[in-house]
């Protein structure tokens, strides 16, 4: 822990790497300009219908989901972990891949951790939900391998972020891959 903090504040004083722009990046500028207040509060409209959506479809996906499981005796965690998960983290991914074509890559960068932390957020708000006690200790242990993997998934992206290999892409992309196939291969074998 303190040796995580130490190279934090070093590298607050001495970055070992920044965002770069190549010929696939455009610069991050707002393609109208600022409008009036009827056009913030068609913006709004617009968002809250489309959050309403996007809310009833992630029902749907996990009313889907939990069908899929029954119909097939495929364990829920099997469904989550791969399909249920794939399907609502493809917004997220087409909002990433959006970020890094205008060169907002710190955006795009920021936009993965905060969406991890907030996960980390849905499972407190589980947590104190759950009547019957923990839900820590309600859940089996192949969902408890899942919720550590997401963790190492994790620190595997912030090493890389601050042990950055300055020759191109850092030794996080392989090794994000290589624990996600081991998590979905152990997964797969518990049946």
């Amino acid at each position: 822990m303190f040796l995580g903090a130490r190279t934090t504040v070093q590298l607050g004083r001495r970055p070992m790497w920044r965002p770069e722009q190549t010929r696939e990046t455009r610069a991050d500028i707002p393609e109208e300009p600022p409008g009036d207040i009827h056009s913030l509060i068609r913006l709004g409209f617009r968002f809250t219908i489309l959050a309403l959506i996007l809310g009833f479809a992630g029902y749907v996906i996990a009313l889907t989901g939990a069908r899929i499981s029954d119909a097939y005796d495929i364990s829920q965690t099997v469904v989550g972990a791969l399909l249920t998960a794939t399907a609502t983290s493809l917004p997220e991914l087409v909002t990433t891949l959006a970020a890094v074509r205008r060169g907002a890559l710190r955006l795009a960068v920021g936009r993965i951790i905060g969406g991890n932390t907030f996960d980390v957020l849905f499972l407190t708000l589980s947590d104190a939900a759950y009547r019957e006690g923990s839900i820590y200790h309600a859940i089996p242990a192949r969902d408890a391998l899942m919720l550590v993997g997401g963790i190492v998934i994790t620190a595997i992206l912030l090493m890389g972020l601050i042990i950055r290999d300055r020759r191109g892409i850092g030794f996080e992309g392989v090794a994000l891959l290589l624990v996600y196939a081991a998590l979905v291969g152990t997964q797969i074998a518990l049946g």
